[in-house]
């Protein structure tokens, strides 16, 4: 179909804990700021501003939960105390052509299957000891809740013909390198 053709594609970045995800998505952020075809909206984020991590809007409990109720959000879920969710805008952008790219919990993707097409889903990950060398270094957590997180995070599978690995257990510059290139690979097709 020619309407099908036009859309954007749907980029879900998940993976465990420490893989770098938001390293990877600020690197590829930057590295395409000139491409007005993909887009990186930012999440609503249940925590403050300067709690460190990546760059969010910060909401209240109680003003996440009205603006859920009120189709504010494309894809929402919880996690680690936290609730999330990705503006809805991103179904616009996507039918004007323009390609976007989230961070997400592995929990919405199938979700996000039945909602969004073209999609891919892009596992950024890293060997064990690597997650919880870089776990350990942003000092939030004791050795007890990442070693939890670790367990969490090595008991999903994912799987089909949209899922991409990208591991990032070498220099950040390759696993950006290797983001944009994926990121592209649908606008060259």
């Amino acid at each position: 179909m020619v309407a099908d053709q036009m859309r954007g594609v749907l980029f879900l970045v998940v993976g465990p804990s420490g893989a770098g995800k938001d390293s990877v998505i600020d690197g590829a952020r930057r590295r395409l700021a000139e491409t007005h075809s993909i887009d990186f909206p930012r999440r609503f984020v249940t925590r403050p501003a300067d709690a460190g991590g990546e760059d969010h809007l910060p909401l209240c409990d109680e003003t996440f939960a009205r603006m859920e109720a009120a189709g504010a959000f494309a894809l929402s879920w919880r996690a680690h105390g936290l609730a999330y969710g990705v503006p809805a805008s991103v179904a616009q952008d996507l039918a004007a052509g323009r390609s976007v790219v989230v961070n997400v919990s592995r929990a919405v993707i199938d979700e996000a299957r039945r909602l969004f097409q073209p999609l891919r889903v892009l596992v950024v990950t890293a060997p064990p000891a690597i997650l919880a060398a870089r776990l350990a270094g942003r000092g939030r957590e004791d050795a007890a809740d990442i070693e939890a997180r670790l367990a969490r995070g090595g008991r999903y599978e994912l799987a089909g013909p949209d899922v991409v690995t990208l591991v990032n257990d070498g220099p950040l510059e390759t696993a950006i390198e290797r983001c944009v290139a994926l990121l592209c690979e649908p606008l060259a097709a």
